[in-house]
């Protein structure tokens, strides 16, 4: 999720989701020489489509807090996963 978070999303994470979604839809992640012209313009529009909406939504709601929204998500994955091991945790 992009919208309603202090600090807003940045360039590169706008670019990333727009990335994973041309993935997920195209159903690869490395296209073929012969898509690759097509696979870089889908991103680059659903890039520019994804701006221009985040620019463009009214929310009336308090922006949410990145650290806090991230800390309940990972309580959400341990609880779900269990904890992870000590050598995969990510320092903060």
């Amino acid at each position: 999720m992009l919208s309603n978070f202090e600090p807003p999303a940045t360039e590169d994470e706008i670019e990333s989701a727009a990335l994973q979604y041309v993935r997920k839809v195209s159903g690869t992640t490395k296209p073929s020489t012969a898509n690759q012209e097509a696979f870089d313009e889908a991103v680059k529009a659903v890039t520019e489509a994804t701006r221009a909406l985040l620019e463009t939504l009214v929310i009336k709601a308090p922006p949410r807090d990145r650290e806090t929204e991230a800390a309940k998500a990972r309580a959400r994955a341990a609880e779900r996963y269990g904890p992870r091991p000590a050598a995969a945790q990510v320092a903060p």
